[in-house]
């Protein structure tokens, strides 16, 4: 079975409310391929690697999180650039890319995601008042340690996270994936044990261990996989296509 491209870009615009949501980079389409789309692989990031075994798998579009023309880029298609959409355009294949709606999304959301497999139940957004916070807060059924709950963290995502261990159990947690440890502050204010994001610098260890808070840096990479495949999955089973998530190893 195979479904056109447009009506696979508008469905998953639509689905992600990509246009009301304002961003760095261009949301949707953002290279053109064939017309009809029977295959889509997805991934994190639209790195060659992917690119490569996307081609080998038979993709028709590329799905993914992290696609290209960032606000303040270098325009010039030279280098790196111009391989990778040479692989795209002699390939005839299609690249979505979907960023911030795909964070706040409330179903396959990066951070609901996230908080889903960790066994948190939501309680809200991390920014008060805003309905599209990319952040999230949330609660354990159970406190734990924040040894029992790196643990969880480790289980679930397949790496170690970086801990800076906290004042006591975890109950109530705030976490943002990716590269969101700015957001910190707005943990300390909700109030919660716990906080989790993909990378840390240098303020934060201070930050945190000053207000008696748990952080854990678990990987930019690492806590943004699952969103990506969530909507790559959607989509196959809306249209009936096929549909194959490629990890693509980050240690970020």
């Amino acid at each position: 079975m195979t479904v056109a491209l447009t009506a696979l870009v508008q469905e998953a615009d639509r689905y992600l409310d990509a246009a009301r949501i304002a961003d760095y980079c261009p949301n949707g389409l953002q290279v053109e391929g064939r017309p009809q789309v029977a295959r889509i692989v997805s991934g994190v990031t639209a790195s060659q690697a992917l690119l490569d075994a996307a081609v080998e798998a038979g993709a028709d579009v590329v799905l993914v999180h992290h696609g290209y023309f960032w606000k303040n880029e270098d325009a010039r298609v030279v280098g790196m650039k111009q391989r990778r959409l040479k692989t795209l355009l002699s390939n005839d294949i299609s690249l979505l890319a979907y960023h911030l709606p795909l964070d706040v999304h409330p179903e396959v959301g990066n951070n609901a995601r996230l908080g889903a497999l960790l066994g948190l139940s939501i309680e809200g957004p991390l920014e008060p008042g805003n309905p599209r916070s990319v952040g999230l807060v949330g609660s354990l059924e159970k406190p734990l340690t924040p040894a029992d709950f790196m643990h969880r963290i480790h289980e679930v995502l397949g790496r170690e996270p970086l801990m800076v261990a906290g004042n006591g159990s975890i109950r109530r947690v705030a976490w943002c994936t990716g590269g969101a440890q700015g957001y910190i502050d707005q943990a300390v204010a909700a109030g919660v044990d716990a906080y989790i994001t993909g990378e840390i610098s240098e303020p934060t260890a201070h930050i945190a261990r000053e207000n008696g808070l748990s952080f854990f840096a678990a990987g930019h990479h690492a806590t943004e996989r699952y969103g990506i495949r969530a909507l790559g999955e959607y989509l196959a089973s809306r249209f009936g296509i096929e549909h194959q998530f490629i990890d693509c190893p980050n240690p970020a």
